[in-house]
């Protein structure tokens, strides 16, 4: 894998981000529960995706990541408030979101994965799962869609308490197939030897990380680093330890996008930026 010296990384961010000020450490934030992005770790301490990928933007830029791990409900609250440098939570990029916090570019997609047990049939659509029980966490994201598109598939939706839950209804038989989100479901699948990975939903949907507003020169030098993971390879490997499979050609994980932010979104600045390593 190849790696940029942290001299030389910190000296291409500065510049791409008109010569923003360094400072010797971030504190940034994320949930400390949502596995598999972060999670309490044997011994103490947390470990996941997003803690590696704060880590590793942090020895790239030759800083020190102070990684505070709280509820997610109280993160882009505290990013406004100036508690945080910015956000390395998994945060959605949405039109609203977008209208009061600063993203950078999407590095993950975040679509929807079903798991199936071991010896079902393998799945290329949705179709493969009309007619069947449809295990989802009550109130999530997933239960809501399931149940909006309960009529057109001809499915039935079992809510459960969690999500781990939710898997164990396939395992023991109760339900045909869980629906999560994809990261989480290749988590669950990765972990349980009776379920497996089986069609994804494509949302078109991707995650990014919330700056403050004004805080272009501080994403630019971020976001410079995530590109430089992007072309590397460094995020598909992430992507494979934490998830178990390679990422998608042309998803977020392996595609660096040219000037800074995610395109289609307020705070995109199409500024002549094209990606580097």
């Amino acid at each position: 894998m190849k790696h940029r010296t942290i001299a030389g990384l910190l000296a291409a961010g500065l510049s791409l981000a008109g010569a923003a000020q360094a400072q010797d450490s971030y504190t940034v934030a994320l949930d400390g529960t949502f596995a598999p992005h972060a999670m309490p770790k044997m011994g103490g301490g947390i470990e996941g995706f997003n803690v590696d990928l704060a880590n590793i933007i942090g020895e790239r830029l030759g800083v020190e990541m102070d990684i505070v791990a709280t509820q997610f409900s109280g993160i882009l609250p505290g990013l406004q408030a100036g508690t945080y440098d910015f956000v390395v939570a998994p945060t959605t990029i949405t039109e609203d979101r977008a209208q009061n916090v600063l993203f950078s570019e999407g590095y993950l997609n975040t679509d929807y994965m079903f798991v199936v047990a071991n010896d079902a049939p393998e799945i290329d659509s949705l179709d493969g799962f009309k007619d069947k029980v449809i295990a989802v966490n009550k109130g999530a994201v997933y239960d809501s869609w399931a149940r909006d598109m309960a009529d057109e598939m001809g499915w039935t939706v079992e809510s459960y308490g969690s999500n781990t839950d939710a898997v164990q209804a396939v395992v023991s038989g109760r339900a045909f197939a869980n629906v999560a989100g994809n990261t989480v479901s290749a988590w669950a699948a990765q972990k349980n030897p009776n379920i497996k990975p089986s069609f994804t939903y494509t949302t078109g949907r991707v995650w990014g990380m919330p700056f403050r507003k004004g805080d272009e020169d501080l994403r630019a030098t971020v976001e410079s680093v995530i590109e430089c993971m992007k072309i590397d390879g460094t995020m598909a490997e992430l992507h494979e330890k934490w998830f178990g499979l390679p990422p998608a050609d042309g998803s977020a994980a392996v595609t660096p996008v040219a000037g800074f932010g995610e395109p289609g979104y307020e705070g995109y600045q199409d500024n002549g930026h094209e990606p580097s390593c």
